[in-house]
């Protein structure tokens, strides 16, 4: 059974950083592509950053140039968040594409607020 596991998350002030990790139970590299995702209370779940596997990436427009999708040899996948908002208060999924299956972790909080 493949596993995600999100870390990381929690209360943070307007203008500061968190870095999100998603660990898993293969290595990184047996997925297609992975993904960071985030839903607000009332809102639909939002593609937040995607990684595919040669390491293109891309980036919601509300997040691009704040945060950095990234990954290490091993199997953990990365979210640095900088310059945070309170808009990006949300729970943060990770999510992979192994073969056609969707695998999703449980969720973390952030929330951004003074």
């Amino acid at each position: 059974q493949v596993n995600l596991v999100e870390s990381g998350g929690g209360l943070v002030q307007p203008g500061e950083s968190l870095r999100l990790s998603c660990r898993t139970s293969l290595n990184i590299f047996s997925f297609k592509s992975m993904a960071w995702y985030r839903q607000a209370p009332g809102s639909q779940r939002e593609l937040v950053a995607r990684m595919d596997a040669g390491g293109s990436t891309t980036y919601a427009d509300s997040v691009e140039a704040r945060f950095t999708i990234s990954r290490d040899r091993g199997n953990t996948l990365y979210l640095q968040m900088n310059s945070l908002r309170p808009e990006d208060t949300a729970v943060y999924q990770c999510a992979a594409a192994l073969g056609n299956t969707a695998v999703w972790g449980q969720g973390i909080q952030v929330t951004v607020s003074s």
